[in-house]
C-alpha cells in the first residue's frame, strides 16, 4: 500500500512543481520586465480578471459545454453506427469509407460558414459543427476494431452458424470496445475544439455566447487578461472532458483489457 501510494506521490508531485515553478518565473519575469498586461499579463492579473468576470465566464464555460456534450454524444451516435453498417458489408465500406476520409481531410473552419448558411447561427450550427470534427476518429477507430476481430473467433461463431448480426452484436462489437473508447478519447477533446471554432463563426453574443464568442469580444476590446482567463477556463474544460472519457474507459475496459488493466508490482 505504501509503495502504492509513493507511487502517485511521485507521478503528481514533478507536474505540480513544474507547474508552480514555471508560473513563479512568468510573475517574476513579467512583473520585472514591466510588460503591461495588454501585451502579456501577469498570473495575478488572470486570477483578478477571473474574479472581475466570473459570470459571464463560467456562463461562457457551461455553453461551451453543453454544445460539446451533445455534438461528442451525436457523433458517438452516428459513428458507432455508421462503422457497423460500413463493417457489415464489404460493397459498403468501399463505395463510402472513401468520402468519410475526404471529410476528415477538410478544415473545419472551411466548411463552419456553409453549415452557418445552411442552419442558420447558433446553438444548431454550433453542435453539427462539434458532431462534424468528433465524427470521423469515431467511425475510423470503430471500423479498425470491427474489421480487428480474430478470424478464428469469427470461424467459429460461423462453425456454430450464428448469423452475420448474432456475430456482429456478440463477437465484432465487444472485440471492437477498446477501439471504441479509443475514438471516444479523441473525439472528445476535438469536439471541444469543434464547439469553440463553431462558435467564433457562428456564437450567439451576449449572456448566450460560449467560450469561443468570449475569446473574440476579449481579443477586439485587448482585453488580453480576460483573453488568457477564457484560454485557460478552455484547456481546463478540454481536461475535464477527457478525464471523464477516461474514467468511463477504466469502468469499461478495467477488469479485462491490457489496455487499462493496473500494472502489478514486481
Amino acid at each position: 500500500m505504501n509503495a502504492i501510494r509513493s507511487g502517485k506521490l511521485w507521478r503528481i508531485v514533478p507536474p505540480v512543481v513544474a507547474f508552480v515553478l514555471f508560473v513563479g518565473l512568468w510573475q517574476l519575469i513579467v512583473g520585472q520586465a514591466g510588460i503591461p498586461p495588454y501585451m502579456l499579463p501577469k498570473p495575478t492579473d488572470i486570477v483578478a480578471s477571473v474574479g472581475d468576470n466570473w459570470r459571464s465566464l463560467f456562463g461562457s464555460v457551461y455553453t461551451t459545454a453543453l454544445e460539446t456534450v451533445i455534438g461528442f454524444l451525436l457523433s458517438v451516435v452516428g459513428g458507432v453506427l455508421g462503422a457497423i453498417l460500413l463493417a457489415s458489408s464489404k460493397v459498403i465500406e468501399r463505395s463510402v469509407y472513401p468520402y468519410a476520409i475526404v471529410l476528415q481531410t477538410i478544415p473545419i473552419v472551411a466548411i463552419a460558414p456553409i453549415i452557418v448558411i445552411w442552419f442558420d447561427a447558433g446553438l444548431r450550427s454550433i453542435v453539427i459543427i462539434a458532431f462534424l470534427i468528433g465524427f470521423c476518429p469515431m467511425l475510423s477507430n470503430t471500423l479498425i476494431g470491427l474489421n480487428s476481430t480474430d478470424q478464428h473467433l469469427k470461424n467459429l461463431f460461423r462453425l456454430y452458424n450464428a448469423s452475420k448480426w448474432q456475430t456482429m452484436w456478440k463477437l465484432r462489437i465487444p472485440a471492437a470496445l477498446p477501439y471504441i473508447v479509443g475514438g471516444l478519447k479523441i473525439s472528445c477533446s476535438l469536439c471541444v475544439i469543434g464547439a469553440i471554432v463553431g462558435e467564433y463563426v457562428a456564437g450567439v453574443g451576449g449572456g448566450q455566447g460560449g467560450l469561443g464568442y468570449a475569446i473574440t469580444y476579449a481579443a477586439m476590446r485587448i482585453q488580453t487578461p480576460y483573453l488568457f482567463a477564457c484560454g485557460l477556463m478552455a484547456s481546463l474544460l478540454g481536461i475535464a472532458f477527457y478525464k471523464l472519457v477516461n474514467w468511463f474507459s477504466r469502468e469499461l475496459l478495467g477488469s479485462w483489457h491490457e489496455s487499462e488493466l493496473a500494472p502489478e508490482d514486481d
